[in-house]
C-alpha cells in the first residue's frame, strides 16, 4: 500500500483510514458502511416479500409475525425500515438482545414502550402496568407493536412468555403485536412441539436468504450510486469474486467491497478490479474469509 496516510482539509473526518477514499471517488458517504441504513437498502425481490411480509402482519393485527434468514442478511435493515415508516402511525418498541427469564423479559418490554415502572415491584404488579398501558393505548386508537430482533436468543420459557401477552385483549381486539426476528435456528424453536401454541399464532412469516450472483451486482451498483457515485467504480469481474468469497451475504460483501475501495485508493485505481479484491484476500486483512476456509476444512 504506496499512499502515505495524510489528513487534508478535504479529508472527511470519518476517524478511521476509510475517510480517505470517499473524495477520491467522489462519494458523499461511505456506500458499504456497516451500520443498518434503510437509505442504502436493496431492494432485491426477497427483500421486498420479507418487508411485505412484515407489513402485512402489522396492518392485518397478525398476533405474531416472524422473520428469519442467516446472519448478515439484512434482516435488521428491514427492520429500520418498518419503524421509520410506522413510528408515527403506532406505538412501537424494538428490543435487541433480550435474555433473561419471564421477571427480566417484562422488564425489557415495558422500557422498550417507556412505560416507567420499580424493578422491585414484583412480576405481577409490573405486568399489570403494561396490561393497563396497552389498554390505554387500544383506547386512544393507537395499535402496539413489540419488536424482538435477535430473537433467537430467548429461551423457551421467554418465548412461550411473548405469546401469552398476546391473550391480553378488550374482548374484542388483542391491543399488541409481535414481531419476532432472529437466525434461522429461531423458526426451529417455535417449531419445537413445547411451543405449539405460540406457532400457532404466528400468522405471517419469511426466510431470508443470501443474494444471488444477479441480485449481489444489483446491490453493489445501487449502493455505489446511492452513496453519490457512478455505480461502476467497482467492476463485475470484481463483484464476481466478491460473490464468491462471500456466498451473496450482504453485510460479507459490504464488508469486502468497503475494503476493496480503500485498497483501489492506495494506488491511485479508479476502478476496483479483480486483481484488487484479490489483494485485498491475498492480505488476509478480509477475515470472514479466513473463517470460512476453515470452515470449509472441518467439512
Amino acid at each position: 500500500m504506496s499512499r502515505p496516510h495524510e489528513m487534508t482539509g478535504s479529508d472527511h473526518n470519518d476517524g478511521s483510514a476509510i475517510g480517505f477514499y470517499l473524495d477520491f471517488f467522489g462519494f458523499r458517504e461511505r456506500p458499504f458502511t456497516l451500520v443498518p441504513d434503510p437509505d442504502f437498502l436493496f431492494w432485491s425481490p426477497q427483500h421486498r416479500r420479507a418487508y411485505s411480509v412484515l407489513e402485512f402482519g402489522i396492518m392485518s393485527r397478525a398476533p405474531i409475525t416472524l422473520v428469519t434468514g442467516g446472519v448478515g442478511c439484512g434482516k435488521t435493515t428491514l427492520l429500520r425500515e418498518l419503524l421509520r415508516q410506522f413510528e408515527a402511525r403506532a406505538t412501537v418498541g424494538l428490543i435487541s438482545n433480550a435474555q433473561g427469564g419471564r421477571g427480566e423479559l417484562i422488564q425489557w418490554v415495558l422500557n422498550a414502550l417507556g412505560v416507567s415502572f420499580d424493578a422491585s415491584e414484583g412480576y405481577v404488579r409490573m405486568f399489570q402496568r403494561l396490561q393497563d398501558f396497552l389498554i390505554d393505548e387500544y383506547s386512544a386508537g393507537r395499535r402496539v407493536v413489540l419488536i424482538f430482533d435477535e430473537a433467537q436468543n430467548l429461551s423457551g420459557e421467554s418465548l412461550e412468555e411473548l405469546r401469552m401477552l398476546t391473550n391480553i385483549n378488550t374482548g374484542k381486539d388483542e391491543v399488541i403485536q409481535l414481531v419476532l426476528v432472529g437466525q434461522p435456528e429461531l423458526r426451529e424453536m417455535v417449531l419445537d412441539p413445547s411451543l405449539r401454541q405460540l406457532a400457532q399464532r404466528i400468522a405471517a412469516s419469511f426466510h431470508l436468504k443470501p443474494l444471488d450472483e444477479a441480485g449481489a451486482v444489483e446491490m453493489v451498483a445501487h449502493r455505489l450510486t446511492a452513496a453519490g457515485g457512478t455505480g461502476k467504480e467497482i467492476t463485475r469481474a470484481a463483484i464476481k469474486r466478491i460473490f464468491g468469497v462471500t456466498k451473496g451475504v450482504p453485510r460479507l460483501m459490504n464488508q469486502l467491497c468497503d475494503m476493496s475501495l480503500l485498497y483501489a485508493w492506495t494506488t491511485d485505481n479508479y476502478r476496483v478490479d479483480e486483481h484488487v479484491v484479490q489483494s485485498v484476500l491475498d492480505d488476509g486483512v478480509f477475515f470472514a474469509a479466513q473463517i470460512q476456509a476453515e470452515d470449509e476444512k472441518r467439512k
